[in-house]
């Protein structure tokens, strides 16, 4: 299976975020329209975004699960379409869907679940293995940690190791900002970005932050709280501290921004 190139921004790869679920978080899904959906992915391409991410399952927290036939049947169409115009990674948690993605024109896997390492490698794709417990229902219960920075770098280590070992390409750790995790253990977690890209570089994995418009990011310290759609300098900010620190990928909302960002940084880094 021909892959497409990674292309990079600047200083770092942009993944542009296309959900094609009804109640996305960030309030940007599609739900069942997939010309929707194709449309969003293919401005995400044009506006520069190396990657495209599709999924069909919403993450956030007391999120419901979805049967995987209603997910087969948002994700395929716009991974097919989408991937005859760059890279598709497919965002799931069920093997079936992966490999349905993977035949349809997905290159890479984003597995919040952190458990799907072998079947990238079996899939001949590339990895992202993320750090989360419990499920969307649970996980904001199951936030006790004695050290969040040790703990979550021991976790996706553990996925990408499996996942080399099991044959996949280009493997990256995503700390899962968001998911499990306090206010304050999410800056914590943020503010380690070197730390963590340090440590998965050192084994010959890439770091992904995806922080875009979620929720710590509209707890200000001040006592306010910012809703969604007034979030996004924050996420601007936090993506370049993690380009900045060391991030190889950053998964967004807001893909034309951060490209320009990515391109800004990767100049300024180059000078």
């Amino acid at each position: 299976m021909a892959r497409l190139p990674f292309h990079r921004a600047g200083s770092a790869l942009v993944m542009g975020v296309c959900n094609v679920s009804p109640d996305s978080f960030a309030g940007d899904g599609h739900g069942a329209d997939h010309l929707e959906a194709i449309a969003h992915g293919n401005e995400l391409f044009a506006s520069g975004c190396s990657i495209v991410d599709v999924g069909g399952v919403s993450t956030r927290p007391g999120a419901s699960p979805v049967e995987e036939e209603v997910e087969l049947d948002r994700v395929l169409k716009v991974v097919q379409a989408l991937s005859t115009s760059g890279r598709v990674s497919i965002d799931t948690t069920s093997r079936e869907v992966a490999r349905r993605a993977v035949q349809a024109g997905a290159t890479m896997l984003n597995d919040v679940s952190g458990k799907l390492g072998d079947l990238a490698g079996e899939l001949g794709i590339g990895y992202i293995g993320m750090h989360s417990r419990g499920t969307p229902e649970t996980m904001q219960d199951l936030t006790d940690y004695d050290d969040v920075v040790a703990e979550v770098t021991a976790s996706i280590l553990s996925s990408c190791r499996r996942a080399a070992e099991s044959g996949a390409t280009d493997i990256y750790g995503d700390p899962g900002i968001g998911f499990a995790k306090t206010f304050s253990q999410n800056r914590v977690l943020l503010r380690a970005t070197s730390v963590l890209a340090a440590d998965l570089a050192r084994e010959g994995f890439g770091l992904l932050i995806g922080v875009s418009k979620k929720g710590f990011l509209g707890e200000g310290l001040q006592g306010r709280r910012y809703p969604i759609g007034e979030r996004s300098e924050q996420s601007l900010a936090a993506a370049v501290w993690a380009m900045a620190n060391g991030a190889a990928i950053l998964r967004v909302h807001d893909g034309i921004d951060t490209v320009r960002a990515a391109v800004l940084v990767g100049e300024i880094g180059t000078v």
